[in-house]
This record gives structure tokens, C-alpha cells and sequence, in this order.
């Protein structure tokens, strides 16, 4: 059984171990992607008992949205947990629009795309530069006062644009870039979300396959590292991991997420599958105990 958890100050419950959906239809964002594939993610996340599909416009402008809308048919709707994400403006060459009206027509355009009459979390996907965040809010609160959405959320924001857009205390969950390796969050963001009661839902947590364990020092060059060095030093990391997953028969990828799931600062976790079998191994991690000893060895190894 997985564990669930409440989002922020709404009434969605929902499990801890959600699936990231841009590799669903998000034919704009990655090659070679089959839509077939996506179906059966889909339907293997919800089978394995994951609640939480997180998907946006963005994902293949609308096509991730329409794949999951056609899957959920066959599905209890009350337990599945939809949580969508808008502001690219076609208008605007897809820049961001936060304007109330425009992110009123769009979760009108997400309804119809999930083809639901609901969405159980929205998010205002990217800030744009003009648009006062408490006003960009107001237009969630009146979706969310009819109806049409049940938690209010925000991606991409900076603290300053989240306090802002939090003026009257509404928002219930923040989506923004954490892992392991990416662990800015947790100066200043991580501690204002936990004394707001806004949950925190981290993407990218294997850090684009870094902290799978199938990269080697050799192969720093395939990602935009600061350097070499700190590369190395994230190898050598992601290696001692790996004792901890052969000790529990288990491969990297599943430790490191379990370590998010005992992290007691997040809210969902959401990796992302390109094929139905990465869904099945993602949800073993739900399985592994890590001892609080092994979650701070974890924890202090990728603090450099």
C-alpha cells in the first residue's frame, strides 16, 4: 500500500509516489516518443495503486493531458489525483501569461483535454514578468470556489513570487527543482512552505539519470555540470548508494527515491517513465525501509 499524504490546506489526499507525465505525449520535449508507450504508463501507474499523474500544457501542447484523459475513462476518477499545469501562451510564442483571464480559459481548455470535470490540483506553471501573483492567484481561488479545481498551486516561482502570490495564504503546494543534487530548496524555500502548510513537490529528483547509478565519471560531458570536479564528487556519492541498494537487492534509482520518501519536506514524489517497466521498478522503491541511519549517510554524502 502506498503512503498518502493531504496537499497543503485542501481536501486532496493523495500518494506519495506520483508519475511524472512529460515523457507521456510530450513529443515537443524528447525524440522517439510512441504514444502507445505513454497509454501504458499511464494505465501501469494507476494499476500499481500511484494516485497522482502530473502532467501539463506543455507536455506535447495538451497531447499528455488528452492520453490521460482517455486512460482515467476506465478508472474509478475519485481515485486518481490529476494535477495539471499551465501559462504557456500560444499568443505570446508559448512565453508565459499569468493575466487571471487567460489561466481561466486554460483550466477550462485542461477539463476538456483530461475530459473530467474536475482537476485536483492546478498549477500556474512558469511566473511571467508583469502580472501581480496575488491577482494571478485570485483567478485559482474563484476556479477552486467552482469547482473546478481543488488545490492551488504554483511552479517554478521564486520565494519572492511565492510570498507574493501567498498573500492570503491560499497556495497548497509548490512544484519547483530539488534532488540530491539540487538542493538550493532548502535554505529558504523548503522552511517558508513548511511554516505555511504548503506542500512540496519536487521534479526532476534522478537529476535527468545522474542518480540512477548507470553514469560514470567518463560521462560528465552528456550533462551541463559546473565542472568535472563536481561531477566526480556526485559519481563518487552515487557509488556509495549503490552498497546500500545491493544490500537490499535493490538498484540506485529505488534507494534514492525512497530516501524522498522518508524525507519528512516533501510532499510527492513524481519521476517521470518513458516505458510502463520503469513505473513497475520506480514503484519498489515504495517497498524499501531505510534505517534513519542510512538516510543521514545519504543525506550527508551529497552535501559537498
Amino acid at each position: 500500500m502506498l503512503n498518502q499524504i493531504k496537499i497543503g490546506k485542501s481536501a486532496v489526499e493523495t500518494t506519495t509516489l506520483g508519475l511524472g507525465t512529460n515523457k507521456v505525449g510530450g513529443h515537443n520535449l524528447f525524440e522517439g516518443l510512441e504514444d502507445q508507450d505513454g497509454y501504458e504508463v499511464v494505465r501501469t501507474a494507476l494499476d500499481s495503486n500511484i494516485k497522482l499523474l502530473d502532467t501539463a500544457y506543455a507536455y506535447g501542447y495538451g497531447r499528455s493531458e488528452e492520453i490521460i484523459g482517455d486512460v482515467i475513462k476506465d478508472y474509478d476518477r475519485s481515485n486518481i489525483t490529476i494535477a495539471t499545469k499551465a501559462a504557456q501562451d500560444v499568443n505570446l510564442d508559448y512565453k508565459p501569461n499569468n493575466n487571471p483571464e487567460f489561466l481561466t480559459q486554460q483550466i477550462d481548455h485542461a477539463l476538456k483535454r483530461l475530459k473530467t470535470d474536475y482537476i485536483d490540483i492546478f498549477y500556474i506553471h512558469f511566473p511571467d514578468e508583469t502580472t501581480n501573483k496575488a491577482e494571478a492567484i485570485e483567478a485559482l481561488v474563484k476556479a477552486r470556489d467552482a469547482g473546478k479545481i481543488k488545490a492551488i498551486g504554483v511552479s517554478n516561482f521564486s520565494l519572492e513570487q511565492i510570498k507574493e502570490a501567498n498573500a492570503d495564504d491560499v497556495i497548497d503546494v509548490v512544484e519547483d527543482h530539488y534532488s540530491l543534487v539540487h538542493r538550493d530548496a532548502e535554505k529558504e524555500l523548503i522552511p517558508y512552505l513548511n511554516e505555511h502548510n504548503i506542500t512540496f513537490v519536487p521534479y526532476f529528483p534522478l537529476a535527468s539519470g545522474i542518480l540512477t547509478g548507470k553514469y560514470a565519471k567518463t560521462d560528465s560531458g552528456k550533462f551541463n555540470q559546473d565542472s568535472q570536479a563536481e561531477f566526480d564528487q556526485i559519481i563518487d556519492a552515487v557509488e556509495k548508494v549503490r552498497g546500500i541498494a545491493e544490500s537490499k537487492d535493490a538498484t540506485v534509482a529505488q534507494v534514492v527515491l525512497a530516501w524522498y520518501l522518508k524525507n519528512p519536506n516533501l510532499g510527492v514524489v513524481i519521476p517521470g517513465a518513458r516505458k510502463a517497466e520503469q513505473v513497475k521498478s520506480n514503484v519498489k522503491a515504495t517497498a524499501i525501509e531505510l534505517s534513519d541511519q542510512e538516510y543521514h549517510q545519504i543525506d550527508a554524502w551529497f552535501k559537498f
